[in-house]
């Protein structure tokens, strides 16, 4: 599991790390049942405080998104799957929401804007 933070961007670490681990889950690269890394080798490897991950790791939890054992570690929830859905639509409905409104400050009509949606996912997959 790859997670990076910055602490340069104005979001808390521990949020940094909520966020990314439920992008992990709602795209599959972590698995219901899958375990997390122990709190203090993530705290390790990431260079920050172990209560940073602690926090983080409740805040899943809160959410559903893990299950947590004393002794038995940090597991991707079962129920990950419906939840990861979820939370894929709402990443996609937060940047879209995040682009049309760049999109409106910027003066660009929503038929242009898509026309430009359109030709970028050609280039991106290779289509005349």
């Amino acid at each position: 599991m790859k997670i990076y933070i910055s602490a340069n961007d104005g979001v808390p670490i521990y949020h940094q790390i909520v966020t990314q681990v439920k992008h992990l889950v709602a795209a599959g690269r972590l698995k219901p049942g899958q375990e997390l890394p122990p709190i203090r080798t993530l705290a390790q490897q990431l260079l920050i405080n172990p209560n940073t991950v602690a926090r983080a790791y409740r805040e899943l939890e809160a959410a559903g998104m893990v299950s947590s054992r004393r002794g038995a570690g940090t597991h991707v929830s079962d129920e990950g799957s419906p939840l990861a859905r979820k939370e894929r639509v709402k990443i996609l409905n937060d940047r879209i929401d995040a682009l049309l409104a760049e999109a409106a400050q910027l003066e660009v009509d929503f038929g242009q804007l898509t026309e430009m949606i359109e030709k970028r996912r050609k280039a991106m997959y290779g289509e005349a």
